[in-house]
């Protein structure tokens, strides 16, 4: 029997940022180990290419028009979600809940629930030293919703541990939570890299920090390209390429020979991990989930210094030897984030909350992969 048979899962998803990506992979490959699997979508639906990530797998698609709670700190919201949600988890009748935002763990569900938590907005604030507005009485609310969700969820996951200890230090939930790092299927390589820097983030974001990238750039003997969502404040210097579809995006990464995060926030960095199993040579910001995650396999650098990142990228274009060790160091690395062994952890997660629903606590439970 698969290692997923008869577990029904609704997952709860959105199709901003890597949130879609982690839980498209994560959907298919339950699908694959024999799991039954709804992804329901709140915020903007998906694109085409967005759902061109689900062709080939058995995962059944509902999207609804909720809004994201990050863009409901009000709370405005709640009300439709609790209904539309409620009304779904009857139909689908699942044995698992798993659910990728805050706020949904605190709705009367009948069955397990798993609490993902991919990032919050009080720990963005602390990482990029922006704090003055979380006293507004609309994001208190919103911190006591998420620390509610941290309470009421049988069982909460954070993709790396650095991002556990900022949760655990902001909300100080009564669980000890858990740690499933995420996984991805590397791609087979499809061709040569080339003199190519490349880096992906969205502008108006300012935990991304591409703008430390665009300023260190000018001089650089090798040409720089910025995908994502892109605004007015384009500077020179950089190829700033828009949002890129996922396919698209993969194969940039397969040419690249340089992959850039200057980011002063991430919970765990899923562009980072596809572009070491493309074999890039990673240049990551001094922060410290990328230690944790990278150790060895990337060159570090603070992101608030321009000039040290300039200077990296340029010794690093111009060491043939070094940059082909760092390729090979990430590569190596980035097996270690596979799908099949994230998916593992969560079957065996779901399986242990089914089998003590009821009986065990949920401080009781506790992974690590």
């Amino acid at each position: 029997m698969s290692p997923g048979a008869d577990i029904r899962i609704m997952m709860t998803t959105d199709t901003v940022g890597g949130v879609w990506t982690y839980s498209c992979a994560l959907a298919g490959s339950l699908a694959a180990a024999g799991a039954d699997v709804t992804l329901v979508t709140l915020g903007p639906r998906a694109r085409i290419d967005q759902r061109q990530m689900l062709r080939g797998t058995r995962v059944n698609l509902v999207e609804t028009d909720l809004a994201l709670e990050w863009q409901d700190p009000e709370g405005q919201n709640v009300s439709d979600a609790r209904r539309v949600l409620t009304k779904l988890e009857t139909r689908l009748k699942p044995g698992i809940v798993h659910l990728n935002s805050f706020r949904e763990a605190t709705f009367a569900w009948h069955a397990p629930t798993v609490l993902v938590a991919h990032s919050c907005v009080n720990s963005w604030a602390l990482a990029c030293h922006d704090t003055s507005w979380l006293g507004e009485p609309r994001w208190r609310r919103y911190s006591e919703r998420v620390a509610a969700a941290l309470d009421a969820a049988q069982a909460w996951v954070c993709p790396s541990q650095a991002f556990h200890e900022d949760m655990t230090a902001i909300y100080s939930p009564r669980s000890r939570g858990a740690v499933i790092w995420n996984g991805i299927t590397p791609p087979d390589p499809t061709g040569r890299k080339q003199d190519l820097i490349f880096s992906a983030g969205r502008l108006w974001d300012r935990a991304k920090n591409v703008e430390a990238l665009a300023a260190a750039a000018p001089g650089l003997d090798w040409p720089v390209e910025i995908a994502g969502p892109i605004d007015a404040r384009l500077s020179t210097g950089v190829t700033w390429l828009g949002e890129l579809p996922h396919e698209a995006m993969a194969a940039r990464l397969q040419h690249a020979a340089i992959f850039v995060s200057p980011a002063f926030y991430e919970p765990f960095g899923l562009s980072v991990l596809e572009a070491a199993a493309a074999g890039c040579a990673l240049v990551l910001s001094d922060i410290p989930t990328f230690r944790e995650l990278w150790r060895e396999a990337a060159l570090f650098f603070d992101p608030t210094d321009r000039d040290a990142l300039h200077q990296t990228l340029a010794d690093l274009c111009a060491d043939d030897a070094a940059r082909a060790r760092l390729q090979r160091a990430a590569y190596e690395q980035s097996l270690t984030y596979s799908l099949m062994r994230m998916t593992s952890a969560y079957l065996g997660l779901y399986q242990d909350l089914i089998a003590s629903s009821g009986k065990t606590a949920p401080s009781q439970i506790e992974v690590r992969a």
